[in-house]
């Protein structure tokens, strides 16, 4: 995903990326809570006939969402799409109920998959959902479908692999499929009601603490910079997902075994030491050289996302750390501290954004930037606490060697960049 980048910066416009924006923002809201969190307690039962009634269960609420947002959508999407600065958006508004079906549908079918630790599968799907979505934005670009080819891309990338997973499902379990009942579901509710009724308003206030100032800062300031801000969280969350993602899903089919072991303190500190040592160095790498790499890989046009990029690295580098291990709220039955920490992001985030609209017009993105990494870095520390980490362990944790390395990579490469430069030029993409 991230190597087709350099190709959809020149196939599309920013003003292209900038309804790419608009549909992600909204899509990333809803979807997220399609299933009522009900998705992520599919690992949590000890029996697989309790398991398998919360999957059905999961199963079942993105389609009545998918409706609902559909029929909203028919009604006030023109208003909402003039409202939002960006018209041209409102004409694919009717891809949002059909990525929202999709995108739950998958979810639900991968912590399944997560339960039965069958991570290969898992690994298969997420390299379908990277060629196909990629695949799809390059063909439509190459013929001239923009943007419509940017948000089938996307569309397919949160969805693919649904027929493998489910193909899984009902060759390997189907004994423990048939034990689905109206009766299992309700009772699988009742006993894990807290997700719908507390994880689904944590979810949404996460996203929306996200995707909402990029909404504001559409309606707020005029042309293409919101598609700007579109490419340079894309260029950096594409690895970032990659890897957090990856150790995310280990990690909640892990957590709850260490946890009733009292060694979920020691398991975590493990995972955000290995984070650091993996991921932390490559996006130091990329917030120092990105305004200078920008321009020579995207084209000059889109030097401003490089800058964008700088900016939002520390905000990266937090949410890299804290979003893999941040199931350890709901593993330890914090699912209230979780669902506040989150509001408490949609406010600072939202209200940063507010603010700056307000008054610093022409810094509304760097704020949001600053924002982010403020909210991240609160919620590490609430991670940190309910884990019961002691600061000295989460310290000796950090590979400090070999965060200085990538930063001294990083000036070296700055050092060669203009060598870099003219060698590119004389291959023009």
């Amino acid at each position: 995903m991230v190597l087709v980048l350099p190709i959809l910066t020149r196939l599309y416009t920013p003003d292209d990326f900038a309804v790419l924006a608009i549909y992600t923002s909204i899509f990333g809201i809803l979807a997220s809570v399609a299933c009522l969190r009900l998705e992520i307690a599919i690992p949590l039962p000890r029996t697989d006939a309790v398991a398998i009634n919360l999957f059905a269960l999961a199963l079942c609420f993105p389609l009545l969402i998918a409706c609902c947002v559909g029929v909203l959508l028919t009604v006030a999407g023109g208003e909402f799409a003039r409202l939002l600065g960006q018209e041209k958006a409102g004409e694919y508004f009717w891809l949002i109920p059909l990525g929202i079906w999709l995108a739950g549908s998958y979810g639900a079918l991968q912590y399944w998959a997560t339960r039965n630790k069958n991570f290969t599968l898992v690994a298969k799907t997420r390299l379908t959902q990277a060629l196909g979505g990629a695949g799809t934005q390059l063909v439509c670009g190459f013929v001239g479908i923009a943007p419509l080819g940017l948000l089938l891309g996307l569309v397919i990338r949160f969805s693919a692999g649904i027929l493998g997973l489910g193909r899984d499902l009902l060759t390997t379990h189907l004994e423990v499929v048939k034990s689905i009942s109206f009766k299992g579901m309700r009772s699988a509710f009742r006993e894990y009601d807290r997700f719908p009724k507390i994880s689904t308003f944590e979810a949404f206030a996460n996203n929306a603490g996200i995707q909402l100032p990029v909404l504001l800062i559409a309606a707020v300031v005029a042309g293409p910079e919101v598609g700007f801000l579109m490419l340079a969280t894309r260029a950096m969350a594409a690895p970032m997902s990659l890897i957090g993602g990856a150790v995310a899903q280990v990690y909640l089919s892990t957590a709850g075994d260490h946890y009733r072991n009292g060694k979920l303190g020691e398991h975590t500190v493990d995972v955000i030491g290995g984070l650091c040592k993996t991921g932390v160095g490559p996006l130091l790498f990329a917030g120092i050289t990105a305004p200078y790499l920008f321009p020579i890989i995207f084209g000059t046009e889109w030097s401003r996302a490089g800058e964008m990029v700088a900016w939002m690295t520390p905000w990266f580098v937090m949410q890299l750390l804290v979003s893999p291990v941040s199931m350890t709220l709901h593993v330890a039955g914090q699912q209230r501290t979780a669902f506040t920490l989150q509001v408490v992001g949609l406010l600072l985030r939202a209200g940063a954004v507010i603010c700056a609209a307000l008054m610093l017009e022409a810094y509304i993105v760097e704020t949001y930037a600053i924002s982010g990494f403020l909210f991240y870095s609160l919620y590490l520390f609430v991670v940190v606490h309910i884990a019961g980490i002691k600061f000295s362990a989460l310290r000796e944790a950090i590979p400090y060697k070999v965060l200085f390395g990538w930063v001294a990579l990083s000036f070296f490469c700055l050092w060669t960049i203009p060598y870099m430069a003219d060698f590119i030029a004389k291959f023009p993409l």
